[in-house]
């Protein structure tokens, strides 16, 4: 069967703030101006939201300049924080740091903690009020070309092919093909695509490697007592004591928290297990007495990127550009990105607009977009930061940060290009130590109270894949896990996976070998981005497939 087409003048792939910032700047746009715009943005998640997953503490920043009245228009934008906190813990107690030795921009006060999913969902409400059509469980699988090498668009997957690939009897229906004058890929850190295109058109080749996080993540009503709306408390130290990372708890709306727990992915020990270092992180006692007496409602987990400033691409390409998180805009040490993703998104909506209203098909390549965004408060806000993450790779957890302190305060005060702009150590694949060189962690089994095993945790995600379907985590050398990682490496895809998706079996016919259970995986990305031989390629399954968060 072969497949429909679509035209549009802009298709945007990812319906996440950036995604649907973008659609909403183009539209504001066509109607400022008189005139007519067609866009389309697709959605792999079964809805808008379904696959959004954050923290998430939110500068308001990029939607007041967006939507400047979202208040009467009831953008959910959750609590204002009214009291900061950061803690720094050893395995017993806690201490309190004061906020007045850490520079200004770490402060949370003013900004909003949230549901992003919901935030999502109703920026994808503003939108379609707009005339954008959104169309969620749709995932985009493959990038469309023109002869002469531009992106012309991309195709959704297939549906109803069995494990091999092959159509389903009556249930295989092709996918779709949208074809625009200018793509916008808002895939999310670590998107399928995204990575594609930067190998295609050397987007790397004046920057750095990207680096990442995994941000692992529950919710929880707690009682009432123990509740304090608008409050952040940030954590850093116990459990974690040579790499870098640290936890979070958000006092939210209605008694919720979100709690949480990130782990830098450029960690050493293959016997660490990000997952297992989150269960324990709820152990300790300052943080358990605020749990207990509550009930978990919500699980999920995400990459973040974490590369700054040194490592965003070139943004632009022959027929799009990269918005968001899959550029990589994360201010690591504020623990926030959504601000600037949104404002991406906006600055390539300008760029596009002022192409497609000049007569452009997309010949014309959108080099104006990262002149906007070396302009804006984007750069100031990941230049003021761009040595943070770098000083915990080079000089350790402990100097790491008081260089990374140092260094924001220098630019606060106006001397901040005195310091030299430091490189990344090392990828993240590339930075775990062989497993002869380190002890197994001996990790505390779940009480089934306050921590909980990963199977039990997956299903408050509610994750779904339909089963007969390709698998969407493939092996490049299905020997590779056997002979390099299990070998050599005590296979840490079994720990760094926070869904217990890859598990190592042996049985009498095949010895050793690795199974996928990719129908519990949450489309994190962390296997795409830590796996020591970049063996695991992450692609999209069925539309609509994946985690069902319903206000993560």
């Amino acid at each position: 069967m072969e497949r429909e087409s679509m035209e549009f003048d802009v298709v945007i792939v990812g319906a996440g703030p950036s995604g649907l910032s973008t659609a909403i700047r183009l539209m504001q746009q066509a109607q400022e101006n008189d005139q007519e715009l067609m866009v389309c943005v697709i959605e792999k998640g079964s809805e808008v939201g379904a696959h959004i997953l954050s923290g998430a503490v939110v500068d308001p920043l990029a939607l007041n300049e967006l939507i400047p009245d979202w208040k009467e228009k009831g953008a959910p934008m959750g609590v204002e924080v009214t009291d900061n906190q950061h803690w720094a813990l050893t395995e017993s107690g806690k201490k309190s740091l004061p906020h007045f030795i850490m520079p200004p921009l770490m402060s949370n006060t003013g900004m909003h903690t949230l549901s992003l999913g919901n935030f999502t969902r109703w920026l994808a409400e503003q939108a379609e009020a707009m005339g954008v059509e959104v169309f969620p469980g749709f995932a985009a699988a493959e990038i469309l070309y023109h002869e002469d090498g531009r992106v012309k668009g991309v195709a959704t997957g297939d549906m109803g092919l069995d494990r091999e690939g092959k159509p389903k009897d009556g249930m295989h229906m092709p996918g779709m093909e949208l074809h625009a004058k200018y793509t916008v890929f808002a895939e999310g850190c670590r998107g399928s695509l995204s990575k594609q295109l930067e190998e295609k058109f050397d987007l790397r080749k004046d920057c750095q490697f990207q680096t990442f996080g995994i941000g692992i993540k529950e919710l929880w009503d707690i009682e009432p007592e123990k509740h304090s709306a608008g409050r952040v408390i940030h954590t850093q130290g116990w459990p974690l004591t040579e790499d870098a990372g640290g936890g979070f708890i958000y006092h939210q709306e209605n008694n919720q928290i979100a709690i949480g727990f990130v782990v830098t992915l450029d960690y050493k020990n293959p016997y660490l297990s990000p997952y297992e270092e989150f269960q324990r992180f709820k152990q300790h006692p300052e943080v358990r007495k605020i749990l207990e007496g509550g009930r978990r409602v919500a699980y999920g987990a995400r990459a973040i990127n974490e590369g700054g400033l040194q490592s965003v691409p070139q943004l632009h390409f022959p027929g799009g550009v990269l918005v968001g998180c899959a550029a990589g805009f994360v201010n690591v040490p504020r623990i926030k990105g959504t601000h600037n993703a949104m404002k991406s998104g906006m600055l390539a909506a300008e760029s596009i607009f002022e192409a497609v209203t000049a007569g452009s098909e997309g010949t014309v390549e959108l080099t104006s977009y990262a002149d906007k965004f070396k302009n804006s408060w984007i750069y100031k806000d990941l230049h003021k930061v761009r040595n943070a993450r770098p000083a915990l790779g080079k000089f350790g957890m402990k100097l790491g940060t008081l260089y990374a302190g140092f260094d924001m305060w220098m630019n606060t005060l106006g001397l901040g290009s005195i310091m030299p702009t430091l490189k990344h150590a090392h990828k993240d694949n590339e930075s775990t130590g062989k497993a002869v060189d380190y002890q197994p962690i001996d990790y505390p089994k779940p009480d089934g109270e306050i921590s909980f095993d990963r199977l039990t945790n997956v299903s408050f995600s509610a994750t779904n894949h339909e089963e007969e379907q390709p698998c969407h985590l493939q092996l490049k050398d299905d020997t590779i896990p056997v002979s390099v990682n299990l070998k050599e490496y005590a296979g840490p895809e079994q720990r760094f996976c926070p869904a217990g998706v890859y598990e190592y079996l042996e049985s009498e016919e095949e010895g050793m070998k690795l199974q996928i259970n990719a129908q519990n995986c949450v489309h994190c990305k962390t296997c795409d981005i830590k796996d020591i031989t970049q063996n695991i390629n992450w692609v999209v399954p069925e539309g609509g497939g994946g985690p069902n968060y319903p206000n993560m």
